[in-house]
């Protein structure tokens, strides 16, 4: 799902990414997000059932704003939640106490859980949905897991949703490592548009041939193949292009010389860099 051609923005693609899959979730979907995607975007496209992963320093305020103490203007907001302690130009900023803590053990290892709940952004007016914020600390990853969610549900679960987003990172990986697209670079808004979407077309097609199709053993040692985007590249890496297939009219062979023209860095053409020759 892309934007319009005319906002070729980050923002308007999340946005449209996000209208679309709160369209195609049902009534018992949760919607799993990265920490890409922001709180506000999620709720101004009526994300009701979610959970997204938060970046380190993010920040909330309680939803219900603390007693009136009898002088100057009554409070309108809630006190400030810091989940993760911090630093800021030298300052150092402690996290604020945890509702609830929970701790447990998988795969031989400890696990801890710290909950806040009914939370809300910082900048979200009386009345707004309120959140719970989780974040679990696990030794095989440095910065802990700062997940929000609109449901009240638990550590476990959470972990559980989460993980299951991370299919989605293969049809990139094989786009971007084995098919070359992450070393391609375009300037044009419309084919900065088109060239991610090219990509991903080409890297389920290999997926899915690769998972479809019998596993292509690497070579002699490799006597337990896998069907996997890698070794079925790696195979037709060794296989020529065929060159009686009728390709359409657009898809043609360039006859113009490119030899003479400089590569690499040489070849960008940036206005505030002088002209120069490559070197010999």
């Amino acid at each position: 799902m892309a934007a319009a051609e005319a906002d070729a923005s980050t923002r308007a693609h999340l946005r449209a990414l996000v209208r679309a899959a709160v369209g195609q979730c049902a009534a018992d979907d949760v919607l799993v997000c990265d920490a890409g995607f922001p709180l506000a975007l999620l709720r101004e496209e009526g994300a009701a059932r979610f959970v997204v992963r938060l970046a380190t320093n993010a920040t909330f305020r309680r939803a219900t704003p603390p007693r009136y103490g009898g002088r100057g203007r009554p409070p309108t907001r809630g006190a400030l939640v810091r989940p993760l302690a911090r630093t800021d130009r030298g300052r150092a900023l402690r996290a604020t106490r945890a509702d609830e803590e929970v701790t447990g053990e998988e795969a031989g290892e400890a696990r801890r859980a710290v909950i806040w709940r009914d939370v809300v952004r910082p900048t979200a007016k009386p009345g707004a949905p309120v959140l719970r914020v989780v974040a679990r600390y696990d030794p095989r990853f440095r910065p802990p897991w700062l997940l929000a969610t609109s449901r009240p549900l638990t550590p476990a679960a959470l972990r559980a949703l989460y993980r299951d987003r991370w299919p989605v990172e293969h049809l990139p990986l094989v786009a971007k490592q084995l098919l070359g697209a992450a070393r391609q670079f375009v300037h044009a808004p419309l084919i900065c548009q088109r060239l991610p979407i090219v990509a991903w077309l080409a890297g389920a097609i290999l997926a899915y041939a690769a998972a479809t199709a019998p596993a292509v053993p690497t070579g002699f040692w490799d006597q337990r193949p896998q069907p996997t985007a890698g070794r079925l590249r790696r195979a037709l890496e060794g296989c020529p292009f065929p060159t009686d297939f009728p390709l359409p009219p657009p898809l043609r062979t360039k006859s113009a010389p490119t030899a003479h023209l400089p590569t690499g860095f040489w070849g960008h053409r940036h206005p505030r860099v002088l002209p120069r020759s490559p070197p010999a």
